[in-house]
């Protein structure tokens, strides 16, 4: 990869920009409610990241349950598998923009996505991005470690049946009724749980070597579950000819028609990634210099997710003609896999799927809270506590009522919280990019007195704040209606459109107002 040093020189135009050398300095006199071993930017000769460490977190984040059932969702709204796996990749070509835009200031300044953020909102305001941020990667958490436990618990019922020991299966498959699911699936998301916090508890490099080490396994078992397709269906054509059976039986698309199935498949392929589109500077503030950390997530994220997302259509389509009706989570389709062919396989297939999920969540949806939290209390708090939490409370909010149901897990929670998470993408690159052309002030990053240059009024932008309401208020109705909080009848059709569009609305809106108002 290169060193910092020089990066850049001899660059013109964009690419000069976008390579621009590492800044990141200790901050002279940072305030103690500010700053901590956690908060502090990472100079360029800590860094440890390269444009493989970056392409490899990127592979481990990217393979993972609800990754593989994004496309095989959108087949069972109606489109055709071809159109699928297209919109999730032009999907996460749009949100790799972001992705690099937000990733360069973590790099330059070494800093991560809560301070980054104090340069916009202010050194107190900092915390209404972070703590949203936070609370969408915290559902994420038990949404994750849910489907890891899933996994989990149906190991542990194989094993039973394995042995001979019949009637403990049966046991573990007694459902629990005060939470809705099994003996086997509520262990299993307990010990699954377990695992995690104690990596969470070695912090950030740890999660760096598990990352590397993961990335050949997940491929592995991509490939795996792609030969188990064609395998099963009798050749790759016929897995995927039987996703156009599941289109077919789409009453959303015969309601809504393509462009009313496309536009909120887009979005909430957008919003997928939108969560890490804001906190990847707690990643790239790691890496070497510029170049990393653009080339890494260029190869790491858009064709991940359209190969991820192309087996598992086909495995979707295989399920029909195995079972004669439709199994998209991989975890249920192996289990179904296990009962007709037996062996090792099956289970083999969910170990992989286990440390999928591990790598996945671990990344993606435990660094960002536990970086907020700290900011929120540096003085109080560590990145090992507050990822701590950050699982409790994901735990706390049984994630398996989350994702009962595609139109709820797509129409609901991924465009629903990117309506919040688009204005705040835009506001931090409007005033990344455009108002500040690139340039903090990291001392005054690390500030609390009044005079600091971003304590604004009482620590609070205002104009960040406003922009950050006005950009999520044309969603509002649509997201009533999404939820069930209001009927479709209470609108005007023009007050529903802005929500298929979340995420780009909110983001154009909030940058458009945050930057008339700084001007």
């Amino acid at each position: 990869d290169g060193g910092a040093e020089g990066e850049g020189e001899g660059e013109g135009g964009l690419l000069g920009v976008l390579l621009e050398p590492v800044a990141a300095h200790e901050p002279s006199n940072p305030s103690a409610a500010l700053y901590n071993d956690d908060l502090r930017p990472v100079l360029a000769g800590e860094r440890t990241f390269g444009t493989l460490d970056l392409a490899a977190l990127w592979v481990g984040i990217v393979v993972c349950v609800p990754a593989y059932i994004l496309a095989a969702n959108l087949v069972q709204l109606g489109m055709s598998w071809l159109t699928a796996v297209g919109t999730v990749l032009c999907a996460n070509v749009v949100v790799l923009v972001p992705m690099v835009l937000n990733g360069h200031v973590g790099t330059k300044y070494g800093v991560p996505f809560p301070v980054a953020a104090r340069a916009a909102f202010g050194i107190k305001g900092a915390n209404v991005p972070s703590l949203l941020r936070a609370a969408v990667a915290t559902g994420w958490f038990g949404i994750q470690t849910w489907l890891g436990g899933e996994a989990l618990g149906a190991l542990g019922v194989m094993a039973a049946r394995a042995t001979g020991a019949s009637s403990f299966a049966a046991a573990l498959s007694a459902p629990v009724a005060a939470l809705g699911i099994t003996v086997a699936e509520a262990a299993g998301f307990a010990a699954f749980w377990a695992l995690q916090v104690a990596i969470i508890v070695r912090g950030v490099e740890s999660i760096r070597w598990m990352e590397r080490l993961t990335a050949p396994v997940l491929i592995a078992l991509v490939g795996s579950l792609l030969v188990w397709a064609c395998t099963a269906a009798g050749g790759l054509g016929a897995a995927l000819a039987a996703t156009k059976t599941v289109a077919a039986g789409s009453a959303t698309y015969a309601t809504k028609g393509f462009w009313g199935v496309f536009w909120p498949a887009l979005t909430a392929n957008i919003s997928f990634w939108a969560t890490l589109s804001l906190n990847i500077p707690d990643f790239t503030r790691f890496a070497h210099s510029q170049r990393s950390q653009l080339a890494g997530q260029a190869l790491g994220l858009p064709f991940s997710m359209a190969a991820l997302s192309f087996v598992g259509v086909a495995a979707t389509g295989a399920s029909l003609v195995l079972f004669g009706g439709v199994v998209a989570d991989p975890v249920q389709l192996i289990a179904r896999a296990c009962g007709t062919s037996g062996g090792v396989a099956p289970a083999l297939a969910l170990v992989g799927l286990l440390v999928a999920t591990l790598s996945t969540n671990i990344a993606a949806n435990v660094v960002g809270p536990a970086y907020a939290l700290v900011n929120a209390a540096p003085r109080a708090l560590t990145f090992a506590s507050s990822g701590v939490l950050t699982a409790l409370v994901g735990a706390l909010m049984q994630p398996w009522r989350l994702v009962a149901s595609t139109e709820g897990f797509i129409f609901t929670w991924l465009i629903g919280y990117s309506a919040l998470l688009g204005p705040v993408a835009g506001i931090m690159i409007a005033d990344y990019w455009l108002l500040r052309r690139r340039a903090l002030d990291v001392d005054a990053l690390f500030d609390a007195s009044k005079s600091g240059a971003y304590y604004y009024s009482g620590g609070y932008n205002g104009n960040a704040v406003t922009a950050l309401v006005l950009g999520a208020l044309p969603s509002v109705p649509g997201f009533a209606v999404a939820a069930g909080a209001a009927s479709e009848g209470t609108f005007p059709t023009w007050a529903l459109a802005p929500y298929d569009h979340a995420w780009t609305v909110g983001f154009v809106v909030a940058a458009g107002i945050y930057l008339a108002l700084s001007g």
